[in-house]
């Protein structure tokens, strides 16, 4: 049975769902509690989101939703199977059909995410994937696009990663991007730059590319075509690709550009060759399965054109895995196809196990099903970057995906550490406690937590030519310390890590109260899970940051009673919080939670927050939101976790309900 006739005839059954031995009433209008929320209308539309929810479960126990980023994936999905003349012409025009549906008719191109502002970058790659794909340049969306791109000074302007993929197309030479040689896997850890340094999404990504730089890639582009009309000056006169340097910092990087751009090709061949195979080695240390180098997608793009390059045939268990695990990043809707840039099935569960949770009506069966799947996903002895920094320490995290062995992150780890210390099962103890004991070992100096390293603070490697997206680095962020710290100080035995996880959170709230979410949209998102962590580690509420907190949150409440934030708040400051279009249900849940775990239960803005979620579910009895979600990267790279609009709007319900059914009792 698939997931809308689940939805269906779950839907049915809740008509004859009953609420504390009563049906709830038709006449709603009498059923308003003392804050003005209708309970029968709540408790239906509670029960019917829960049940289409239970619905989309899988038969092993998890929940896994689709995880959407701009253009700019599934435009690379095209480009590489012309780059390694490996084109599959049904996939290759549903894709296309994807990027045009999402080409922004306000100004031409293609933003970083929807309702977002024009990116040259990503309006490149969509340009040139179409073209590839056989759509004619005179076609009135390429003209729409081609002269967007040169109002804004061509395709010279494109950021480094799309300026590599031009150099291996010959669209550009090869002196207009960084010089990235495989020699990198060979300097040592005391060297100003180390692969330890950088984040594990950058050297997923940086090594095999490492590959492709230094053999100068070529790609075989059958067709041969190219995008010369996307440049003001032909591009082999093209004198200056890279920024203007603006600080001391960034005109010394450039300078070891140029220097290094003149000796790289001058390196002994013996030296070049054994970095390439050490940088082979460490690919296929980490090539994961079929799910991928790092499990996500430009790790994966770079790895299978690395060992195509290498002379890996196509039929080698390795380029079987690598095309295998892209593959599985495709969401088929039918008419179009798009791609992922990874899955997320750990953090989907988790967080819909939370949100049931919160419901003390909701059977145990379908959370602690979920959770024992979950406890099957734990990494325990496996190896890991992560060692470099602590080898003594025992392993028990989390990865994302449902399989990235190398790289388990503190934030999924913590949250399930959590479910299972909610969910009290005897057979999970084992598993919370090696998950608590890692994390606590994962603390950095400072007192916060990271994604995935630790003490990943190097910031003068962001000014680096390379990394014009600015994010090379994983330091310590407010939204994971408070998972962390929330975790550890529910389970009570890393009291310590807690008191300074506590520190740093005090000492990174913003001056307006809220605080910065660096993998969530955004200072709603980060205060939320701060107020939520401050909750679980039984912090004082009526502390002055919790109140600033709480008066935030209230400042920023929408006139319809939600709340929603723009993605443009990470160019800006001073949008956080606000949002000129709409209330999304995502952030109103956020919100409602976090205000909720200060113990505002009954006050008047989650009161409206409640209604306005009451009143904005979709007929599925479930919500949607076209709006992106989190960054990957702020600023440069944006994700739409179309699980957020469903499960999150359920745990403040949940939460709400018992809540107050709680005061009631007391009453």
């Amino acid at each position: 049975m698939d997931g809308l006739q689940r939805v269906a005839n779950l839907s049915q059954q809740q008509s004859d769902f009953t609420v504390n031995g009563e049906t709830p009433e038709s006449d709603t209008a009498t059923t308003l509690n003392q804050d003005g929320i209708n309970t029968a209308e709540l408790e239906t539309k509670f029960n019917q989101a829960r049940s289409a929810m239970l619905a989309l479960q899988n038969p092993d126990g998890h929940w896994c939703f689709p995880l959407e980023a701009d253009c700019t994936i599934p435009a690379e999905y095209i480009l590489m199977m012309h780059f390694m003349d490996e084109i599959d012409v049904i996939l290759e025009n549903k894709i296309a059909r994807f990027i045009r549906d999402k080409q922004d008719m306000t100004h031409g191109g293609w933003p970083l995410y929807y309702g977002g502002a024009f990116d040259i970058s990503c309006t490149i790659k969509s340009y040139y994937a179409l073209k590839l794909v056989g759509d004619s340049t005179d076609a009135p969306h390429m003209v729409r696009a081609r002269e967007a791109i040169m109002e804004r000074g061509g395709a010279a302007k494109a950021n480094v990663f799309t300026r590599l993929l031009l150099a291996m197309y010959d669209q550009i030479p090869w002196h207009g991007v960084p010089v990235v040689p495989s020699e990198l896997v060979l300097l040592p850890s005391w060297f100003p730059f180390h692969i330890s340094k950088v984040s594990y999404w950058s050297r997923t990504v940086m090594i095999p590319l490492s590959i492709l730089c230094t053999m100068k890639a070529r790609a075989i582009n059958p067709r041969k075509v190219n995008i010369r009309e996307l440049f003001i000056v032909p591009p082999e006169e093209e004198k200056n690709y890279f920024p203007r340097a603006d600080t001391v910092l960034k005109r010394a990087f450039m300078l070891v550009e140029r220097i290094l751009s003149r000796v790289e090709p001058k390196l002994p061949q013996s030296i070049r060759q054994y970095s390439i195979r050490k940088a082979e080695r460490w690919t296929l240390e980490r090539l994961n399965g079929e799910c991928g180098i790092g499990a996500i997608f430009p790790a994966m793009v770079n790895a299978h054109e690395a060992l195509t390059l290498l002379g890996y045939a196509y039929d080698h268990p390795n380029r079987v895995q690598c095309r295998n695990a892209l593959r599985g990043l495709l969401v088929d809707e039918g008419e179009r196809i798009w791609c992922q840039p990874c899955t997320s099935p750990v953090w989907d569960t988790v967080l819909t196990s939370l949100a049931l949770q919160e419901d003390p009506t909701t059977g145990q069966e379908p959370v602690l099903k979920a959770l024992d799947w979950l406890v099957e996903q734990q990494v325990l002895d496996e190896p890991g970057d992560w060692r470099d920094k602590r080898p003594e320490l025992l392993g028990g995290g989390w990865a994302f995906q449902y399989a990235n062995p190398h790289y388990p992150d503190l934030d999924d780890t913590a949250a399930v550490a959590w479910a299972l210390d909610q969910g009290g099962a005897e057979r999970h103890h084992k598993s919370l406690e090696r998950a608590a004991n890692w994390l606590a070992g994962m603390q950095s100096r400072n007192g916060g937590f990271a994604a995935f390293d630790i003490d990943n603070t190097h910031h003068y490697l962001n000014e680096i030519p390379f990394a014009d997206h600015g994010a090379l680095i994983d330091p310590p962020t407010s939204d994971v310390t408070a998972r962390c710290v929330g975790l550890l100080g529910k389970y009570g035995r890393h009291q310590l890590e807690v008191w300074r996880g506590i520190s740093f959170l005090l000492r990174e709230q913003e001056q307006d109260g809220s605080w910065f979410g660096r993998w969530g949209t955004n200072y709603i998102y980060g205060t939320w899970s701060v107020l939520e962590a401050f909750q679980l580690a039984k912090f004082d509420m009526q502390h002055h940051s919790v109140r600033r907190a709480v008066k935030w949150l209230e400042s920023v409440q929408r006139a319809d009673g939600g709340w929603g934030e723009t993605n443009d708040s990470y160019l800006d400051k001073q949008l956080a919080g606000r949002f000129p279009e709409t209330s999304t249900a995502f952030q109103t849940a956020w919100a409602v939670l976090g205000l909720m775990a200060a113990g505002e239960v009954n006050s008047e803005s989650v009161r409206r927050g409640i209604n306005y979620l009451l009143h904005n579910q979709s007929s599925d009895h479930l919500w949607e939101d076209p709006w992106f979600t989190a960054p990957g990267f702020p600023r440069v790279f944006y994700l739409r976790y179309h699980g957020y609009s469903k499960f999150f709007p359920i745990w403040a319900l949940a939460r709400y309900r018992a809540l107050t059914r709680t005061v009631a009792a007391c009453v």
